[in-house]
């Protein structure tokens, strides 16, 4: 019976996270701005009750006693490792200061339509003053938490159980190296890409873009699509998941990529196994969010997976493309489809991290995780980030930057308060390449790709992936669907490939 009372109060824990999401949700997609000051006070009211249920003595003793009751249970039985997983995540958050939890939770809240104002306005100064609060708060979790090395490392923790910023620098360092060569091969291939800015019109890009989600597997029963300022994936529970994409009438694909991108993220929730619902395998204990996925960056591996390795494929569109010629006849009457895939595919350095191609996508992050551990540690003031930024990007991807709308304002995160959340994006693009390669070794993944059947896919990532949910630890969940740990060659490989194509 003790164990029962633990899976209840659990239960009670991930209905409240469930809320906050709904909340979240509504305020980034319907709310009236003016509802952002009172909005932020119903959440932070919510976060600190599920922050004292979850960290409460009461808690402690239901963990005791479910120990007790599961003591002759196998440790690899499922109730055990929900039990130790609980545990785990319930000493970290017991070491953050409630009043330092409902404090961020509530800059939060406040801090999204101040930051969509703000990248609206080009305004930086209006803006700064939240990024010195959540900086400062997320100085005090990281010393809360605590760290041998250095602060990024408990934030980045927080998303990627494990990672560190010793273990990131060789993984950003063998990109770096194996990346640059493979760009400046493609800079020299000859991408025609006029007919992009031709007026779709958004609704149809729309319609295109859902059909082809719900043909990957998302499933519209449990889910829905809206418009926002920046696309994200949330959910409350499988049953209900939703989605969010951006489309502009002059800038083709840009709006079903981002689409398909957050249907990854959809469908790793959708499919979580029943028996997780509402329960330590559907909350994230340690930054009080209702979500399935073991870890950010299993879970952009997944939105990666079916957006590059799979959306951006040629035969994706050798499949694909005759649909997208009719719903948009007049436009692209003159494109051929190879044309259109190496539009889709073009290797350009950008200034927007969520439309940039796959060779410059991960210079993107590694630009924002330095300057992340810079203004952690005071090495980077805030007054001088902008400049900061223009520098960096200059560097790495020879890019100017003209506003700050298109730099430092254009990603959502530090809003959220998302501080160490960035890499797990770069964690996500190896990881998918190396879920991908693995599942093409099953019977029938490939050839259902080669004729627009993705059932195959969705079934292996069902079985290896999805089901698993946050029973298993993220590098457990890679050895046991791939036979290795994280490695960076698969992603390399996948990349070298489709420079090959472009050439």
């Amino acid at each position: 019976m003790s164990h029962a009372e633990f899976v209840a109060e659990m239960a009670a824990v991930s209905d409240l996270l469930s809320a906050i999401n709904l909340l979240n949700w509504d305020a980034r997609t319907q709310m009236p701005p003016g509802g952002a000051e009172t909005r932020a006070k119903q959440i932070a009211t919510l976060t600190a009750m599920a922050r004292d249920r979850a960290a409460s003595d009461a808690m402690q003793q239901l963990i005791s006693r479910a120990e007790d009751t599961l003591a002759d249970v196998p440790e690899t039985d499922l109730r055990r490792r929900a039990l130790a997983q609980a545990k785990r995540e319930i000493d970290i958050l017991r070491r953050i200061p409630a009043a330092l939890i409902t404090e961020t939770a509530e800059l939060s809240a406040k801090s999204h339509s101040l930051w969509a104002k703000a990248r609206a306005e080009d305004d930086f100064a209006l803006f700064a003053p939240v990024i010195e609060k959540t900086f400062a708060l997320q100085r005090g979790i990281a010393e809360a938490i605590g760290y041998d090395d250095h602060p990024y490392d408990a934030l980045v923790s927080r998303y990627e159980p494990g990672m560190t910023r010793a273990k990131l620098r060789p993984l950003f360092d063998a990109l770096r190296s194996g990346i640059a060569p493979l760009l400046d091969r493609a800079r020299g291939a000859e991408v025609r890409t006029d007919f992009l800015t031709r007026g779709f019109p958004v609704a149809a890009q729309k319609a295109f873009g859902i059909a082809l989600a719900e043909r990957m597997g998302y499933d519209m029963t449990r889910g829905r699509v809206d418009d926002t300022v920046h696309p994200f994936e949330i959910s409350f529970t499988r049953q209900d998941v939703r989605i969010t994409s951006r489309f502009r009438a002059d800038a083709l694909a840009a709006g079903f990529f981002a689409l398909w991108h957050e249907a990854g993220h959809g469908m790793y929730e959708q499919n979580i196994a029943p028996e997780f619902t509402r329960s330590i395998f559907a909350t994230d204990l340690v930054n009080l969010y209702a979500v399935g996925g073991t870890s950010f960056g299993a879970h952009e591996s997944q939105s990666r997976l079916w957006e590059n390795r799979v959306g951006r494929s040629h035969r994706f569109w050798e499949q694909h493309y005759p649909e997208l010629v009719a719903a948009f006849p007049d436009q692209l009457a003159d494109v051929s489809l190879e044309e259109f895939w190496r539009a889709a595919n073009r290797a350009e350095p950008g200034l927007i991290r969520v439309e940039a191609d796959e060779l410059t996508y991960d210079m993107h992050i590694i630009l924002r995780a330095e300057i992340e551990m810079a203004l952690l540690t005071g090495d980077l003031a805030v007054a001088d980030l902008s400049a900061a930024w223009a520098e960096k990007m200059r560097d790495y991807l020879g890019v100017a930057v003209p506003s700050d709308r298109l730099g430092v304002l254009q990603d959502v995160h530090w809003s959220h308060g998302y501080v160490g959340s960035f890499p797990t994006y770069t964690i996500g693009n190896v990881m998918a390449a190396q879920f991908f390669e693995t599942a093409l070794q099953a019977p029938g993944v490939a050839a259902g790709l080669d004729r627009g059947d993705y059932a195959p896919l969705r079934g292996w990532l069902t079985e290896n992936v999805y089901r698993h949910g946050r029973s298993r630890l993220p590098d457990d969940l890679l050895v046991q669907a791939t036979g290795r740990s994280l490695e960076t060659g698969p992603y390399l490989a996948a990349l070298s490939a489709k420079v090959d194509m472009l050439a």
